[in-house]
């Protein structure tokens, strides 16, 4: 098996359920792991693994669409994931909000994906 992974990604984004959240936006960090199974693969191609810059394309396009709840824009990142990569067996992704709307709050808050997938 291998893992595909993007760590530590930071992109502004307007996702939230308060108007302040919806007009300014907030600070995103994202954390990606895919794993798939590598079979016979020799790795001299890009089609033999996981593009990770295309991992990043599918994150960065749809953190642009602004959503109310965190878990549906990791289900829909998620769900880009499998269908352009079927061979994908696992997905987690972790979303954080670094500057959540919470009075006193001090370090970051989101959401956490976990997906499965029989070969």
């Amino acid at each position: 098996m291998v893992s595909v992974e993007l760590q530590n990604i930071r992109m502004h984004g307007f996702h939230g359920v308060f108007e302040g959240e919806k007009k300014t936006g907030s600070l995103y960090e994202i954390n990606i792991k895919v794993n798939y199974e590598e079979g016979k693969a020799d790795f001299n191609d890009l089609k033999q693994t996981i593009n990770y810059s295309e991992l990043f394309g599918i994150i960065k396009k749809r953190m642009q669409i602004p959503t109310p709840l965190l878990e549906k824009v990791a289900e829909r990142i998620i769900g880009r994931i499998k269908h352009e990569y079927p061979n994908a067996t696992e997905v987690i992704l972790s979303i954080f909000k670094l500057q959540a709307p919470i009075e006193g709050i001090e370090g970051k808050v989101g959401v956490t994906m976990h997906k499965r997938y029989n070969g």
